[in-house]
């Protein structure tokens, strides 16, 4: 037997980000930020010491025939590392952990402005389904009205024609209005996360005023940029050092199997740095560091444009909105009296037509121009570091 999809209504956008911390994109930075702290920790181990055993003079030419004259060694060596090369690659192992957790806040940050755009895109989406249903029911009314006209000899059949057309019209809005709603629940679904899907909403975003907020902190972006700026500054100094050779010290016994006798040996070995001065690796380090010095400028540069522009749009949208609210207002009334004016029959069917597709039409613009004001504050959101419609 088939069963239903479950169904459930998405909570306050504020609780819907909490639980979503879990989300795909959230575990993807958490794994990254592990592997980062999992190879800073491994760049303070220690080279492990080696162990050697030799047996020589065996097995030969007279007087070398069987072990008789045998010499067996066993020497134990550890590899010192000079010139700080350890330091220099544990500080540059924990700059890339702090590069890791900069981009985590980063992604955090834009998932929370993604989060919100969703959840109030299927805000709006439910709000054109109700302004559909209430242009479908208008649009009945007008019918209505327009067929006793015509079978009161007041108006002419096309008039009933035309209603009718406008009666289908809106009905097939209608129609896409819902399946425009349906998608934006299934993409505010998708982008939280969620195992089950979202049909409704417990909280409105549309309707949440904005809050004064002062920019304090730099820009994630330009947080990230120097995070990856001071890491690849560190990846210069470890490549640097690791030029310089290192120093391994050995020790060990030695048995002489003829005099049955045992002595102890002891060496010391160093590479020379004739071939491999690790050059290319340093200058590749070093390019790396101008290339991100560069990011950083330019994420400065970026950041400032878009933080002032992205305020100016919140602060239009806002703006904006008071004034589409009256024009919806408006336009109300001028339906209003459109349909006394007809129903007594001083205005034609066109008045009415219009004043109603004009009703809708604010209120549509209205549905917009809300959307279009949260965009704008996910955006200012983002740019400043912290979560849309809080402090």
């Amino acid at each position: 037997m088939a069963t239903a999809a479950m169904a459930d209504p998405a909570p306050d956008f504020f609780a819907l980000l909490e639980q979503s911390r879990s989300s795909p994109r959230a575990a993807e930075q958490e794994a990254t930020v592990a592997a980062a702290e999992a190879r800073a920790r491994q760049a303070g181990v220690r080279p492990n010491p080696s162990l050697s055993l030799e047996v020589e003079n065996f097995a030969g030419t007279s007087p070398y025939t069987g072990l008789d004259a045998h010499e067996t060694t066993l020497v134990v060596g550890q590899t010192l590392e000079l010139g700080g090369k350890r330091e220099a690659r544990v500080a540059a192992a924990r700059a890339d952990v702090s590069a890791a957790r900069a981009r985590q806040e980063q992604v955090l940050v834009q998932y929370a402005a993604d989060l919100a755009e969703a959840y109030a895109t299927a805000e709006a989406a439910v709000a054109r389904r109700a302004l559909a249903i209430e242009a479908v029911e208008l649009a009945e009314v007008d019918a209505r009205t327009a067929r006793l006209l015509v079978e009161n000899g007041r108006e002419a059949e096309l008039r009933r024609v035309q209603a009718n057309a406008e009666l289908e019209r809106a009905r097939a809005g209608l129609v896409q209005a819902q399946a425009e709603e349906a998608a934006a629940f299934a993409r505010l679904t998708a982008a939280a996360g969620s195992p089950v899907a979202f049909d409704s909403l417990a909280g409105s975003l549309l309707s949440r005023p904005l809050l004064a907020v002062t920019a304090t902190t730099d820009a994630p972006a330009v947080s990230t940029a120097r995070a990856e700026r001071a890491a690849a500054d560190a990846r210069v100094r470890s490549e640097a050092r690791r030029a310089i050779p290192d120093v391994t010290l050995s020790g060990g016994v030695r048995r002489f199997g003829e005099r049955d006798a045992t002595a102890l040996v002891a060496g010391v070995s160093v590479s020379l740095p004739l071939f491999d001065r690790n050059r290319g690796a340093t200058e590749a380090a070093r390019a790396e560091l101008r290339a991100a010095e560069a990011r950083v400028l330019r994420a400065q540069a970026d950041a400032e444009a878009e933080r002032r522009a992205a305020g100016v749009e919140r602060d239009a949208a806002d703006a904006r909105l008071q004034a589409t609210l009256s024009g919806e207002q408006a336009a109300a009334e001028a339906y209003r009296l459109a349909r006394i004016g007809y129903e007594a029959g001083r205005l034609p069917l066109l008045e009415l037509t219009a004043a109603r597709r004009a009703l809708v039409e604010a209120r549509g613009s209205t549905i917009d121009i809300r959307l279009a004001r949260v965009r704008a504050e996910a955006e200012a959101a983002r740019l400043s570091g912290r979560i849309p419609f809080g402090s």
